[in-house]
């Protein structure tokens, strides 16, 4: 990416007689102050505690289950039991094991289904966000005369002049000394 970056940025200059007006951004300190970021975080945050509540209920049943196997375990173990109840309990027993697996096995499909809700909920947070920001930094580009905008990640080196991510925190309503001590 960073290659096929700096070729674009090389093409571009090539191709031009003019000079070619770049910016760089540092996505990462605009993604932490999109006005979407702490309440996509606490959405997140939520979502993720919902499905841990739901699990515990179901590792409760689970171990209750559990008890009663060992209950039932228990009984089986005494010498003095009689033959049809003896047969009883082993019925009861397998009747408890496979209320236990099965409710193992949808825990675990529980368990898979809310990691791949959540990671989908938290890919189309992000998308909505960048879509946002790719917009704003559109706006800024084009209302500035700029040419090219690169996120300061993918490259190597950038002069500091180069830097229009305050420019782009002004225009999201962010305070860009705000931005950059919470980065701290």
């Amino acid at each position: 990416m960073k290659k096929a970056t700096l070729l674009i940025l090389a093409a571009a200059v090539a191709a031009s007689a003019s000079a070619v007006k770049i910016g760089t951004v540092d996505m990462l300190l605009l993604v932490r102050n999109h006005a979407t970021y702490e309440s996509n975080k606490t959405l997140l945050l939520s979502t993720e505690k919902d499905y841990r509540k739901k699990l515990d209920e179901m590792k409760a049943e689970l171990d209750a289950i559990q008890v009663e196997g060992h209950k039932v375990s228990d009984e089986l173990r005494n010498p003095m039991l009689a033959p049809k109840a003896k047969a009883e309990a082993e019925k009861s027993l397998q009747s408890i094991q496979n209320r236990f697996l099965q409710k193992q096995q949808m825990m675990r499909n529980e368990a898979m289904r809310n990691q791949q809700e959540l990671s989908a909920l938290e890919a189309r947070l992000l998308k909505a966000q960048a879509d946002d920001l790719k917009k704003t930094i559109a706006a800024f580009a084009s209302a500035n005369g700029y040419d090219i905008i690169l996120d300061n990640a993918a490259s190597i080196y950038s002069k500091g002049s180069l830097d229009v991510t305050d420019a782009i925190l002004k225009k999201m309503g962010v305070d860009p000394a705000t931005a950059r001590a919470k980065e701290q």
